[in-house]
């Protein structure tokens, strides 16, 4: 059998870069076309959804789809997903946003030059910032605002993919989660561009950062904030999968056995003589 490990980073990889493609890729296309003949705040949080349907259906199979370190500490904290795999993964999401973001910046590059030759006025392509770069948000309503996002983020994600808990059939589950980042970007994007992910903000943030954005690190006040997206996603995420463990779930009839996200189960080869599944 392949490595089943390799397999797992590698669609972690590519989800997140699927993700971040269609992500950024709008955010790109929005603000470079300023007259807004090609989208809106709301094209952005459409595609940012799609994004996620499809990036979790590409890495669903192999590695459960997390594409974002927060789901996956939240997964190690209360679903039984190894502690050992959770920073090879977050690298992995890390670096397919990162991919996924150089291939936007070269893309776009014209048209980006083109608005702001500087390079100073559209780092919010790339990586979020409170108050989305003009709005009056603090760093601490910014933080809070993270918090609260990616709680709502993984406790829904935990309610959608855990069986005793009457989940949607597995092929709907990726749609239903992207529609929840639509909402979620509809409802919490004002105060720091919901994020609600590490890598979705860090890759594409050093991407920038190595491709001419100087201020990429620092807010729209030259206050560092490349930090907060990283830190406060992981604490809500982690607030969000205590509530409903403890709320949800320890409530749930216990002789119906969960079906998580957090531990992919690799199939056996076709024609194999073993009659086991072999996991992950």
């Amino acid at each position: 059998m392949k490595n089943s490990y390799l397999g797992e980073l590698s669609a972690e990889f590519l989800g997140t870069m699927i993700l971040i493609l269609f992500g950024v890729g709008v955010v790109a296309q929005v603000v470079t076309t300023p007259d807004g003949s090609l989208g809106d705040h709301d094209s952005i949080a459409w595609a940012w959804g799609i994004g996620v349907t499809l990036g979790v259906y590409v890495a669903a199979r192999l590695s459960g789809a997390h594409i974002n370190p927060a789901v996956t500490i939240a997964l190690a904290a209360f679903k039984g997903f190894p502690w050992r795999k959770v920073l090879p993964y977050a690298l992995a999401q890390t670096a397919g946003a990162f991919v996924a973001a150089l291939i936007v910046r070269f893309v776009y590059s014209d048209l980006i030059l083109s608005v702001d030759p500087g390079l100073t006025d559209t780092q919010g392509i790339f990586s979020t910032l409170p108050g989305n770069g003009s709005g009056p948000a603090t760093i601490p309503t910014a933080f809070f605002d993270q918090i609260v996002g990616t709680a709502i983020l993984v406790f829904v994600v935990f309610a959608l993919t855990t069986a005793a808990n009457n989940p949607p059939l597995a092929n709907l589950g990726p749609v239903v989660v992207g529609l929840l980042v639509v909402g979620i970007g509809m409802a919490w994007g004002a105060n720091a561009g919901y994020a609600i992910n590490p890598a979705r903000d860090f890759g594409p943030r050093l991407a920038s950062f190595l491709t001419g954005y100087q201020t990429a690190w620092v807010d729209q006040n030259g206050t560092p904030y490349w930090w907060l997206p990283i830190v406060a996603p992981i604490i809500g995420g982690l607030i969000g999968g205590a509530l409903f463990k403890f709320m949800i779930e320890g409530f749930l009839p216990p002789e119906v056995e969960s079906l998580t996200v957090s531990e992919p189960t690799v199939p056996e080869p076709r024609g194999a003589a073993s009659d086991t599944n072999q996991n992950a």
